[in-house]
């Protein structure tokens, strides 16, 4: 049986999904109020594809925690280079050999 390109296609939203699965299941940031995780990480990846700041995309998105909520969880964190490292090492983790 061949496979068929169009079958392999993700869509944006299914990509967004599994970024987000991968970082929740890698990643703990502790969060309060209605900045939950899942959230936090979803609004920091949007603003990060889009090339925007979190301030403007949280002014677009709607129903989600304002860009202050964002940076107290944020500041939370220490050492961005290493975080930066873990992140980029879990996400290749999920990447399909072949």
């Amino acid at each position: 049986m061949t496979v068929s390109s169009e079958e392999l296609v993700l869509t944006d939203s299914e990509t967004l999904e599994e970024v987000i699965e991968c970082l929740v299941e890698n990643f703990s940031i502790k969060t309060q109020g209605v900045c939950d995780q899942q959230t936090l990480f979803e609004i920091l990846i949007k603003a990060a594809s889009s090339g925007d700041s979190i301030e403007n995309t949280a002014k677009l998105l709607k129903n989600i925690p304002t860009a202050n909520d964002i940076r107290y969880h944020l500041n939370k964190i220490n050492n961005f280079e290493d975080l930066e490292t873990r992140i980029n090492q879990a996400l290749k983790s999920r990447i399909p050999l072949g």
